[in-house]
């Protein structure tokens, strides 16, 4: 999926309402756009009688333009006053030209009665990119996945159905580019035997185009001066149920704890095992942890991930409320260091991204943000920063539904009827509906798992002693590796790569490379910190072949090879699946970015919820792609985007 160039909205405001220049339409009803929302869309999706009496685990609305965000607003406000306290929402909004903080702001003003909600969405509206972004309230129980681009180039990437349509954004006549037949039709491929739909409009164009797409179409009385609009229902397909249960995650590091904690949030029981004594021993042990994204001059699926893992895993930190001993978006420098990676920075600077996510900064502005001297010019991050691997992986396995099971190593996976048995030894240690491998380079010691094509790739830190009345560094500073600001009275810099090398006993010549890029990035520095010794630690990080993560459903990879699939229309059902087995691993040095988005996937798809990326992404990261490749069946990489889940 290409990301197209950013563009927010371009507004006037007409007597104190927002009013579209680009389509040269309101945003609402001048009268009483509250009330219109809640007549059109809320009223004529039976939203308030299907939410009381509802059996699903979650509901999942779309919406074609998001805007101010006005019938997100009212949903949510509905839905705490009359759904189960146990189930989600999904609310998805597909919106071209988002609008800048300062105009939702605004224009979400004008509703004191959503006050309270307006004010959570505006608290977490920041750093809005093409693509896709989440934004999660009530502890989970409302969840807003926000699609920024034109809505029949992301519509095909959903990944999961829609439960109510709020067919929104403007008048056909005002944006005939959006009311288009494969509008209809993808509306109709996400859709399920009791989807329902509502929109404003009563045009032609729409009623002949969701009635061929497969929907049933009534017009009824609009809301205020529109006389007449539509509702209806999808009248095929039947959604596919899916309650929780019990869940084994092996692994105690940042993926395993993520996976736990996105199931518990779910309802499942969740035993989190781990062969150390406690959590975070591993590559998740080290004393500091750096979160920032790594993004590329192009749309590339690793660039990708990095920026919707990067802003997933900043508002997850701040969901989850560690205080400032254990994490701070302290900002990071990306310096500019050389002929290619000026060009590659300033590139990315020019691509129109909001300056809050990144921003271009000359040498003397990297210096004055830095606390110290610097020589490059610099991509400047400022919510990027440092975390405590430990305190994190411990918050998110905090959840009531995880218990944990610690200095326990898994030596075996066997099916028996629909459950999974799990085995230390010759002991049975547990029973359950799913199991998620999470557990690094080890995944591939199961039986079932083996074919994952895993790498172990040592990487050592080291750090350094403030020096009494030398400047401070305030800032991440990054290159090919990274140096911390001053945390606990030290610097943490690194990490060498040595792939192949499975030790972790410190090493004085790695030290030497951490101190030679210390030199290279910061002069200044060096300078203040030498002579020193450092001390440091030194761990084995797991990685793929084409060093993307492995996350989703396990193929039995023998019975494929035996027998592979002949050609079909549904990949997934040609494919010979190990139902309820899963797998979260691969994320080398970017676990801390990557690996909780990764978790929300895999329990998103596992619960037929929207998912946080597209569903291109999601094919990027099956895990089994490189088996599938070797057989000559690379069309049936598809991975969560197409898994068929039982129960």
């Amino acid at each position: 999926m290409s990301i197209p160039p950013f563009s927010q909205a371009s507004l006037e405001w007409h007597e104190g309402q927002p009013y579209s220049a680009h389509f040269g339409d309101v945003y609402f009803s001048r009268e009483s756009g509250l009330e219109e929302t809640r007549h059109v869309f809320l009223r004529h999706n039976q939203l308030a009688e299907r939410w009381q009496t509802m059996q699903q685990d979650a509901f999942t609305i779309v919406e074609t333009g998001f805007g101010t965000g006005l019938n997100f607003l009212c949903a949510w406000q509905m839905w705490e006053h009359t759904a189960p306290s146990h189930v989600r929402l999904h609310f998805v909004s597909i919106e071209k030209f988002p609008l800048s903080h300062a105009d939702l702001a605004r224009a979400l003003a004008l509703w004191p009665e959503l006050r309270q909600y307006s004010t959570a969405l505006l608290a977490q509206y920041h750093q809005i990119v093409p693509g896709w972004q989440r934004l999660v309230f009530c502890q989970g129980r409302v969840q807003l996945t926000l699609l920024v681009g034109d809505v029949l180039a992301l519509l095909p990437q959903l990944s999961s159905h829609a439960d109510a349509w709020f067919l929104d954004g403007f008048a056909p006549s005002r944006n005939p580019e959006m009311w288009q037949e494969a509008l209809f039709d993808n509306m109709a491929a996400f859709s399920h035997k009791h989807t329902t739909f509502a929109t404003f409009t009563s045009a032609g164009i729409v009623k002949r185009g969701l009635q061929a797409a497969g929907f049933e179409v009534h017009k009824v009385a609009g809301h205020g001066r529109k006389r007449d609009m539509l509702c209806g229902r999808f009248t095929l397909n039947e959604r596919p149920a899916m309650r929780a249960g019990r869940a084994v995650v092996i692994g105690g590091g940042i993926a395993g704890t993520a996976s736990s904690h996105m199931l518990a949030e779910r309802g499942w029981q969740v035993n989190l095992v781990e062969q150390e004594p406690a959590l975070a021993q591993h590559a998740s042990g080290n004393p500091v942890g750096v979160l920032y994204p790594k993004l590329a001059r192009k749309d590339v699926p690793l660039g990708r991930l990095s920026l919707a893992g990067y802003l997933h895993s900043l508002r997850l930190l701040q969901q989850l409320g560690l205080d400032a001993t254990a994490h701070a978006r302290c900002g990071m420098l990306q310096l500019a260091f050389d002929q290619r990676e000026l060009e590659r920075c300033q590139t990315i600077a020019a691509q129109g991204f909001p300056p809050e996510l990144l921003h271009w900064v000359d040498q003397e502005q990297a210096g004055n943000i830095a606390g110290i001297a610097l020589q490059y010019g610099a991509l400047y991050f400022p919510e990027a920063g440092w975390v405590r691997p430990r305190a994190y992986c411990e918050a998110l396995a905090g959840h009531a539904n995880i218990t944990r099971t610690l200095a326990t190593r898994v030596t075996g996976l066997s099916q028996h009827g629909n459950a999974w048995q799990v085995w230390t030894g010759e002991q049975l240690l547990d029973e359950a509906d799913i199991v998620v491998i999470a557990n690094a380079a080890q995944a591939a010691s199961f039986v079932q798992s083996r074919h994952l094509p895993l790498e172990q790739v040592r990487g050592q830190i080291s750090r350094l002693h403030h020096v009494d009345g030398a400047p401070v560094l305030h800032a991440l500073l990054c290159t090919d590796g990274y140096i911390s600001p001053l945390i606990d009275g030290a610097y943490c810099l690194g990490a060498t790569f040595v792939p192949g090398d499975t030790t972790t006993s410190v090493r004085d010549e790695e030290h030497a490379q951490n101190l030679d890029m210390l030199k290279h990035m910061a002069p200044s520095l060096y300078d203040t910190l030498m002579p020193q010794a450092p001390t440091g630690r030194a761990a084995v990080r797991c990685t793929s072949v084409d060093y993307l993560p492995l996350v989703g459903p396990v193929l039995d990879a023998a019975l494929l090879e035996a027998r592979p699939p002949r050609y079909t229309a549904d990949p997934a059902s040609s494919l010979p699946w190990l139902p309820g087995l899963y797998v979260n691993t691969g994320h080398g040095s970017k676990g801390l970015t990557t690996a909780p988005i990764a978790a929300e996937m895999l329990a998103c798809a596992i619960h037929h919820e929207p998912a946080p990326v597209d569903s291109e992404l999601l094919a990027v990261l099956d895990p089994n792609r490189f088996v599938l490749r070797k057989l000559g069946l690379k069309r049936l990489v598809r991975g969560l985007a197409c898994h068929p889940l039982r129960r």
